[in-house]
């Protein structure tokens, strides 16, 4: 996986071998919690509102595109149609109880509260398409994960819900299945 790239997550926990669930964001934004942008995982690959382009980190300097990148590198997922970074902080999700996962910043630009740490599986040097891995938030040290027991329907999200159907994305204190993603689809760079 390079940096660059625009990219499409699969939670490894939520899928199975007939559903498959990707990141995923949109326009809308929480009604309590933080207000930002919603982030989900919807199981569909075929949303162009699931691509997350990788970059690195807040006040890094600019990764070269194309660039392979190391287990424990730090990096932002911005999202291709909105612009807005993967961000988390201490508010706590509406559905789980964990901590918010959200869309923040304008463009690309945020702050601290952007930065991931990938974390791969095994004795893997680089982050490997098709290999699981997990995303460490970088400031509250708590893993991206979604499960699919925290879902969004009509009598926990009201009528005219935007993301019924969709599942909690949230980042919890301690890696388990549910924190595990891997990249398969998208343009990946290379130089």
């Amino acid at each position: 996986v390079t940096c660059g790239s625009a990219v499409k997550l699969t939670h490894l926990g939520a899928s199975s071998s007939t559903k498959q669930y990707y990141l995923n964001s949109d326009t809308h934004n929480f009604s309590s919690g933080s207000g930002h942008q919603i982030v989900t995982v919807v199981p569909s690959n075929t949303k162009h509102s699931s691509l997350w382009s990788i970059r690195e980190g807040h006040e890094q300097t600019p990764c070269t595109a194309g660039q392979k990148l190391t287990c424990g590198s730090r990096i932002r997922l911005t999202h291709i149609s909105t612009g807005r970074n993967l961000h988390t902080h201490g508010i706590r999700s509406p559905l789980s109880r964990q901590q918010e996962v959200s869309g923040f910043g304008e463009e690309g630009k945020g702050d601290g509260g952007d930065d991931w740490i990938i974390t791969c599986e095994g004795s893997d040097t680089y982050w490997m398409r098709n290999r699981p891995f997990k995303l460490q938030h970088k400031d509250t040290r708590t893993y991206l994960s979604s499960n699919a027991q925290y879902q969004y329907n009509q009598r926990n999200c009201g009528r005219n819900c935007p993301i019924v159907n969709h599942l909690e994305v949230a980042a919890k204190a301690t890696p388990d299945l549910e924190t595990r993603w891997k990249v398969e689809l998208g343009v990946h760079l290379s130089h």
